[in-house]
């Protein structure tokens, strides 16, 4: 049994927001993926396994969709439409990333779920929320991280900001929605009233990132970019003989710079005002060029685990591919094998970014085939006959 066991969730997200229904799906909730008949756009995303595009081979959409079942509705359809409002009266959770108003359109807004069902929680995912000059203004990734600060302090001193890895605007809105939408059922335990949660991508993107609105608010300034110098000033990444560590001046600086010292490349690390943190912070250039000349000819292994064994906070940074055989997550059971049947395959699933001792996540099904579950949700949990499905095949509606 998951922590949300018992909860339904309709997931009507694109890519943006699928991951808030995948966390909610790891962690036990029953969540159907509501897709149009021709599949939901992120199918059309790769790589696909074997290089052979197919809505059912997209390793993007399977990561997103792991856990989750599959409906298909066309939602302009007035039948489908009706009978996506009878599985709203029976779900928790409604999940979706449209643009502002779109739902209104359809007959599906706010006002109609909570007339419906007064206890369902709905979570709107979208640029820039559903109000204010920019609501109806479209944004990706790219252009929501750099409204949201994200890219502007990420590269190097004097160069171009470089575009953050990966789909951080997305997964930044999509975890914060997944907090409110379990801070809402909280409250619908005191008072047994959903609610309707309005999440800006942007604005979850501005608060992830940790460092550059609380220095504005507190002195003013703008943060700059400096390149893999922390903010903080005592991290930063170098290079070894055979790949990279993170330097850490904070910890046992005596162990460390004995250390360096033996090795003969301390210079005037030596000197006394080394010891106090507020100099090093303010020297840290200085300091951490000359540690980068001392790591450069160990292994990143080496230093790593000697570090550790000194109690200095260093860490490793590995390439992506090295992370299946890393030790830690090895220990963590943080990659699971799904066995895919229409495959004939295993694959290496990642699995949730947490660990619950009392109600630990699972893999309860790979991720579905478009409209997998469509006749089994119809007939089972709605009441439809073979023949009207197969009607409302013949017409797209489903």
């Amino acid at each position: 049994m998951g922590a949300l066991s018992g909860l339904r969730v309709l997931d009507l997200a694109n890519q943006r927001a699928a991951l808030c229904g995948r966390l909610l799906a790891d962690m036990g909730a029953d969540v159907i993926k509501v897709e149009p008949p021709q599949g939901e756009f992120s199918r059309r995303i790769g790589p696909f396994v074997d290089d052979k595009p197919h809505p059912d081979r997209s390793l993007f959409y399977w990561y997103y969709n792991l856990n989750k079942r599959c409906v298909t509705l066309d939602l302009a359809h007035p039948t489908a439409n009706e009978l996506l409002k009878r599985l709203v009266c029976s779900s928790d959770v409604l999940i979706e990333s449209f643009p502002p108003g779109y739902l209104d359109r359809l007959g599906l807004g706010w006002s109609t779920l909570h007339r419906l069902n007064p206890a369902l929680v709905l979570c709107s995912v979208t640029p820039f929320g559903q109000s204010g000059p920019w609501r109806d203004f479209e944004a990706d990734d790219t252009v929501l991280t750099a409204l949201g600060g994200m890219t502007y302090v990420n590269g190097y001193p004097n160069e171009a900001p470089v575009r953050p890895f990966g789909l951080q605007a997305y997964h930044s809105g999509a975890f914060y929605a997944a907090i409110a939408i379990m801070c809402a059922l909280f409250a619908r335990e005191r008072d047994q009233l959903g609610q309707w949660i309005d999440v800006s991508l942007m604005e979850a993107t501005a608060c992830a990132v940790e460092h550059v609105a609380p220095s504005y608010f507190a002195t003013g300034s703008v943060e700059p970019r400096r390149g893999t110098l922390h903010w903080s000033r005592y991290f930063r990444v170098a290079r070894c003989r055979d790949g990279y560590v993170m330097h850490c001046t904070l910890g046992d600086w005596t162990s460390l710079i004995e250390w360096v010292k033996a090795d003969g490349k301390a210079q005037e690390l030596s000197e006394p005002e080394w010891e106090d943190p507020g100099y090093r912070k303010e020297h840290a250039e200085r300091l951490f060029d000359i540690l980068d000349e001392w790591a450069k000819d160990y292994e990143a292994d080496e230093l790593l685990t000697r570090a550790q064994a000194l109690r200095i906070p260093y860490a490793s940074v590995r390439p992506p591919e090295a992370l299946f055989d890393d030790e830690q997550l090895v220990a963590r059971g943080f990659f699971v094998e799904v066995y895919h049947p229409e495959l004939g395959r295993t694959f290496r699933y990642p699995k949730a970014p947490y660990l619950f001792h009392g109600t630990p996540s699972h893999v309860y099904r790979r991720p579905p085939l478009l409209g997998e579950h469509t006749a089994e949700i119809l007939t089972i949990e709605l009441g439809l006959s073979t023949q009207e499905i197969e009607v409302l095949a013949a017409e797209g509606a489903i």
